[in-house]
């Protein structure tokens, strides 16, 4: 019998989209259920009762919560192709330091680039910026970050690019000129088709944020 698989999902997630490429670079074929956050469905609070959050994995019945959780569970049970972590221990654990690191970070900045103004807005702004370079750092002139291997950090960090135009524009800021290998990195992720097609346009993305932000802000 095949394996049913769902995902409970909301298209602009970062976190969402990192299920979506680990399935793509799997090969695996899912059910797709658009959540609406406002009114979150019942499958949603039934399989996900503790967090009640989106991305959801339900496989053959059974929930898989917490974005990082799922893509290294996706690993683990659909071994046939394209490794998300390295076999090595050490180099598996560094890997999920830099993801982790990834997971605690970025979206949090985004936000505070994304909804504040004033002080804040300037130092989250400057913190995200320190984190792309010493994301960079630790890129070097690697393909990827697992070297030529598109791997779990890869996974994580790469749902964020479809977020860059916004905090240019909401930063007035140039990832490119401060973090040119972080964006070659970037487009070079957007060329596999996993990728490419797992993250929305950018423009969209933008569209919609400054539409949740003016209600944000209205509250």
């Amino acid at each position: 019998m095949a394996d049913e698989v769902i995902l409970l999902d909301f298209w602009p997630s970062p976190f969402g989209m990192r299920v979506r490429v680990a399935l793509a670079e799997k090969g695996i074929e899912y059910e797709y259920k658009e959540e609406n956050l406002s009114d979150k469905s019942p499958l949603l609070l039934k399989m996900n009762p503790v967090k009640k959050q989106i991305p959801v994995l339900i496989h053959n019945g059974k929930p898989v919560c917490e974005s990082l959780i799922i893509v290294r569970y996706i690993d683990e049970v659909w071994k046939h192709k394209s490794p998300l972590l390295p076999s090595d221990a050490y180099q598996r654990a560094h890997a999920m330091f830099w993801a982790d690191y990834v997971d605690k970070k970025i979206y949090s900045l985004a936000r505070q680039v994304w909804l504040s103004s004033g002080e804040e807005h300037e130092a989250g702004k400057n913190e995200l910026m320190g984190c792309f370079k010493l994301l960079e750092g630790e890129l070097g002139d690697k393909t990827y970050f697992g070297d030529d291997t598109f791997g779990i950090v890869d996974v994580a960090l790469i749902p964020f690019y479809s977020w860059f135009y916004m905090f240019e524009q909401c930063g007035n800021m140039s990832i490119e000129a401060e973090c040119p290998k972080l964006v070659a990195w970037g487009k070079r992720c957007m060329e596999k088709e996993s990728v490419s097609k797992s993250l929305p346009d950018q423009h969209k993305v933008y569209d919609l944020l400054m539409d949740l932000k003016k209600k944000f802000l209205a509250k």
